[in-house]
């Protein structure tokens, strides 16, 4: 069992009653069984070890839920008596969201302790403003009118330049790069290497060369963020990039200058969004996908994975633009049909003018 799992003991009534008070109101929990059992780990249901606490909603887990040694489970109400008739449980609503809340609140206690200040290996310019919680590891780099809020965490060897924000309780893990001027907002988790404000790709061509167009615009980040290892999110050229309260990026995702990406949209990793183009809420776009730049999509769009959005989408719903796997020669023949499609359309349409002359 990772030591990052185990912590000292808990009653499993804290743990309960701890994470009950952080659920939405619409959400519904009953603790079966003792309270007064000790939980010192969550672990995944097949390996849990004795005092730990595991995760079911599944059904397709249903049989695991008789041999794992687990002495709590997190469950459906549709898994409630089976879960009730091995030992103590907890039945959720919404098993997965119970399961989410009590992460965080197990990660909070893992950093119960944590001491803040400024360690003595950063370099911090005088004109930077650094709350008295907040925390500044070894070799990180603050600029000149930069600003860190009340509890935020800089992580060693990460860079704000000058007149960056970061928002209360937000953080910035090692290795990353805050440009100028760009804001994160607060309680926002922006992970290893991530550079926010690199210029945007921008240049006018000029007698066979490229001559650079300066990128003067920042990147504007809100709150409940959370951005994924290695991503990169461009600054706008006159305005600014633009990333939504609650959205949530993965590794390795590349934000051209200039995009907007609404409230609570997710991108999972690989997918690259093209310069201007205006992403609504609520959407997702799976992994390794693309979206070309001036597109608009609107709220409630769902992209699947490896698509191309060449064209902007009016309407909520459901778009994939894969061409299916093969093996390679039925995939080169199939190629060549489609290249084929609009002379066969031609002919198409003769045919059925004869057909209908006749």
């Amino acid at each position: 069992m990772s030591s990052s799992h185990r912590l000292a003991p808990v009653s499993l009534g804290e743990l309960f009653n701890a994470v009950q008070k952080k659920l939405p109101a619409s959400v519904h929990a009953t603790l079966c069984g003792s309270p007064d059992i000790p939980i010192s780990a969550i672990a995944p249901l097949e390996l849990a070890p004795p005092a730990s606490i595991a995760f079911v909603s599944n059904v397709k887990y249903e049989s695991l839920i008789d041999s794992t040694t687990a002495d709590c489970l997190i469950v459906s109400p549709a898994l409630g008596k089976r879960a009730k008739s091995r030992g103590a449980c907890i039945e959720a609503s919404d098993p997965y969201l119970f399961f989410a809340v009590l992460t965080q609140w197990w990660r909070a206690r893992q950093r119960v302790g944590l001491e803040s200040g400024v360690h003595a290996s950063a370099v911090v310019d005088p004109t930077a403003s650094i709350a008295a919680t907040a925390t500044v590891g070894p070799l990180a780099v603050i600029g000149a009118y930069a600003e860190v809020g009340e509890y935020a965490r800089i992580d060693a060897h990460a860079c704000l330049e000058a007149h960056a924000h970061i928002g209360a309780n937000t953080h910035i893990c090692s290795q990353v790069v805050v440009g100028f001027d760009c804001t994160v907002g607060q309680r926002c988790v922006v992970h290893a290497g991530v550079v926010i404000g690199a210029d945007g790709f921008g240049f006018a061509q000029h007698a066979g060369e490229w001559v650079k167009i300066e990128q003067l615009g920042a990147v504007l980040i809100g709150d409940d963020v959370e951005i994924g290892a290695n991503t990169c999110i461009d600054r706008g050229a006159l305005g600014d990039t633009v990333i939504g309260n609650g959205v949530k990026l993965d590794n390795l995702v590349q934000i051209g200058h200039n995009v907007h990406v609404g409230e609570h949209t997710a991108m999972a990793g690989c997918v690259g969004v093209a310069g201007s183009a205006r992403i609504g809420a609520h959407c997702t776009v799976g992994g390794g996908a693309i979206v070309l730049g001036h597109l608009t999509l609107v709220d409630n769009v769902h992209i699947s994975a490896a698509s191309v959005v060449m064209r902007s989408i009016n309407k909520p719903g459901v778009y994939t633009g894969v061409f299916p796997l093969d093996n390679n020669s039925a995939w080169e023949k199939n190629a060549v049909t489609l290249k084929q499609l609009h002379s066969l359309r031609d002919r198409l349409r003769t045919l059925e003018k004869a057909v209908s002359c006749g």
